[in-house]
């Protein structure tokens, strides 16, 4: 078996690697430039968990070359082969990667003219002499796409970046929304923070308000076009249509034979001896299928024969292709099966099931003491080692930094912003990282020292050290693992209030959570018997009493969580079972109220899915947000869709318009009606922005019920503090 010297090292540690291809061989990609794609080249990508278990992805830029596009498939195969067969594959292309691929760059993709054909190189890092512009769209996903270097390439109806290096101008078209500005807003930071390590400077641009500096790089201003609608896509009619194909190379090429014209299909279908082919082309999607004693040339040829059948199938060259061996099977693949059924399922949703090297479900706990990874970090946070290095926190007070207690290390306040110093050992040589975390109650100036005060610290290290920002409850495994095995606290208030610390409160409650990245967080809510959830565990401290409040679906990780919160708060607690609370318990949160206790909660197996419903290009259409989702995922300005499984939430947001209204509502019945999986008679429930009942809010961690009305609504105004 070929084995290329960069496959020796892939797959041996947690996270992401990315390889671009240069000239036909595989060069890795600097960690701080992960999210930037350039169109000419194809890039080879590896997810790992700690199982292990792996993706590979094959990523093509519209503009590769056929011998790049060629060579990628190969070494794919390749890296696939030298896992063992057992990593998903999936074929990305430009602008229509899958969710998968998405989820890694929750910071949004770039996307750079050029190649390495023509000649090009890697951006340098704080280089100052760029000149480019960005075309930013997107409302789940952020794609920044370079276009012409002139006014003819604005639109009133978009966001653009016209980056020149010590200066950063995010310029807003008139047309623009709130929610897509504070998406570009993630772009201008992650160029400005990955790419010049924080020495640049972001400005915001309002349509007709431009600096003479912005018009002297463009020219004279010319006309700005009006806003550009997306491209038509499928008729719902269309969507969801399957048929499932059997792969056989019995006359010594590969032939395909139609096992079923239409879904939902029979999991018996797949035999283990047989590879097959999953055909969702009118979406865009053909899937293989690998059976687990399915031949060896069947096996290894798998990709190729998806490549034939598109071609076959005159599909269009960006559908996507996943690659699957039995027990890797996607959710997406998944859907077009009824009552598909997993091996070893587990209950609960904040406890996924993850495929290691066999066709065997395990469900590992997180536990930040060994390798902290069992999902990896995200591109751009680095996994860099096990959290065992140095490390030194302060609190912005005031716009300077106050050093903050060792013995407090993982506990937050979400109404401050924090600077944190990682400093570990590669090889013989110290390397730095900082994070600089930020509450979601903070203030603007608060954000504004914040990033001063990083930069003043990276200046103070001669430039070395790496930056990451972090929003609470956004925290990556990295920096979760830093506090050893105690979880992340984060409390109500903050310091930098009139009259100073924030005093706590005489009743406290606190909401212990493990997330989708087995990371366990105890939040402090209000302290109101409408924040209990059946699945998770709750802290409640009172000045008479201490309760351990454990919901009928909570997990054992978060039970032993609540132990580091009990000797946070102090007193003798007392554990109580769900159904089972004295009347104390009760008095003490102001009395019995309704709380989030459904049973899909504990039952779920798969994970609940959210999608946003927009006409902001001038037709209704609905996205998928890509990873794991928050509150925070809630566009006031749009209608929300939540599909729990059993039920299907629309989330109206007070600024959604009379077209979405009124449009989401039939896409919420097309949605069930269409359902791959043969799923009918769901109920659609209706909730209003501000008036959220718990069986809702109960998919969502430390729900606020200030949040959505009053944090976005400021969004705006912190647009400019950088």
């Amino acid at each position: 078996m070929v084995v290329h010297n960069e496959f020796t090292t892939a797959g041996k540690e947690p996270g992401l690697k990315i390889w671009r291809i240069e000239h036909m061989d595989l060069k890795p990609v600097p960690k701080n430039l992960y999210g930037n794609f350039y169109t000419g080249d194809a890039y080879l990508l590896l997810y790992t968990t700690s199982l292990p278990s792996y993706n590979i992805h094959m990523w093509l830029g519209e503009e590769c070359s056929q011998d790049e596009s060629g060579a990628c498939a190969i070494l794919c195969t390749q890296l696939d082969n030298y896992l063992g067969g057992y990593p998903v594959q999936y074929r990305e292309v430009q602008c229509n990667e899958s969710l998968t691929f998405q989820g890694y760059f929750k910071s949004g993709i770039k996307y750079q003219k050029g190649g390495i054909a023509s000649g090009f190189r890697h951006v340098v890092t704080n280089d100052a002499n760029v000149k480019y512009v960005l075309h930013v769209k997107g409302r789940r996903t952020i794609r920044a796409t370079e276009v012409e270097f002139s006014w003819a390439s604005f639109n009133q109806g978009d966001c653009f970046i016209i980056d020149l290096g010590k200066d950063i101008y995010q310029w807003h078209g008139k047309q623009c929304n709130m929610f897509e500005k504070t998406q570009a807003l993630n772009m201008s930071r992650k160029i400005r923070d990955g790419e010049r390590n924080g020495r640049a400077t972001v400005h915001v641009v309002e349509e007709g308000e431009e600096p003479q500096a912005l018009i002297d790089a463009l020219g004279p201003k010319t006309a700005i076009s009006p806003p550009i609608p997306d491209s038509d896509t499928v008729e719902t009619a269309n969507k969801n249509k399957a048929a499932l194909y059997m792969i056989s190379d019995a006359s010594g090429s590969m032939k395909t034979a139609c096992v079923a014209q239409s879904n939902p299909f029979k999991q018996e279908m797949l035999i283990p001896e047989e590879c097959f082919i999953l055909d969702n082309g009118v979406d865009n999607n053909v899937f293989v299928w690998k059976g687990p004693k399915a031949n060896e040339a069947e096996r290894k040829a798998a990709m190729t024969a998806a490549q034939e059948f598109i071609k076959e199938k005159n599909y269009s060259n960006k559908t996507q292709i996943q690659v699957l061996p039995a027990g890797g099977e996607t959710t997406l693949f998944k859907q077009f099966f009824k009552n598909w059924m997993d091996k070893d399922q587990t209950k609960g949703p904040t406890k996924p099931f993850t495929i290691g090297r066999i066709a065997h479900v395990q469900q590992i706990p997180f536990d930040a003491s060994t390798l902290h990874s069992n999902h990896a970090m995200a591109a751009q946070h680095k996994m860099v080692d096990d959290g065992s290095g140095k490390i030194q926190i302060w609190r912005v007070e005031e716009g300077a930094r106050v050093p903050v207690e060792p013995a407090s290390y993982g506990q937050f306040y979400g109404g401050d912003c924090y600077i944190i110093l990682y400093t570990y050992k590669q090889g013989s040589r110290e390397q730095h990282i900082i994070y600089t975390w930020q509450g979601l109650k903070c203030t603007q100036d608060e954000l504004a020292a914040s990033a001063f005060l990083t930069v003043q610290l990276d200046d103070s290290m001669g430039g070395e050290p790496v930056q990451v920002r972090v929003t609470q409850g956004q925290e990556p495994p990295h920096l979760m693992s830093l506090f050893k095995k105690k979880p992340m606290i984060v409390h109500l208030g903050g310091t930098s209030r009139t009259g100073g610390q924030t005093k706590a409160g005489s009743t406290r409650l606190y909401h212990i959570r493990s997330s989708t990245t087995h990371a366990t967080r105890a939040v402090e809510v209000t302290p109101s018997a409408c924040s209990l959830n059946s699945n998770d565990v709750f802290v409640l401290k009172t000045p008479n009493s201490l309760f351990v409040w454990r919901g009928i679906g909570a997990s054992e990780e978060e039970v032993a969580t609540s132990k580091h919160v009990v000797t946070f708060l102090g007193g003798s607690p007392v554990d109580v079972v769900e159904g089972k609370e004295p009347a104390t318990f009760w008095t003490a949160l102001g009395g019995k109220k309704e709380y989030q206790s459904s049973k899909s909660l504990q039952k779920m197996i798969k994970a609940p899915r959210l999608f946003g419903c927009s006409n902001k290009t001038g037709r209704l259409v609905v996205e998928e947000v890509p990873g794991d989702f928050g509150q925070v995922d809630l566009a006031t300005d749009d209608v929300m869709l939540l599909d729990v499984g059993d039920q299907i939430f629309l989330w109206v947001g007070s600024q959604a318009n009379e077209v979405e209204k009124t449009g989401a509502p039939k896409i919420a019945k097309e949605y069930v009606d269409t359902d791959p999986s043969g799923r009918s008679g769901i109920p659609i429930t209706t909730i209003k922005q501000g008036a959220e009942p718990p069986i809702f809010t109960g998919w969502f961690h430390a729900w606020d019920v200030y949040f959505t009305t009053v944090c976005l609504s400021s969004a705006l105004n912190k647009l400019l503090v950088f």
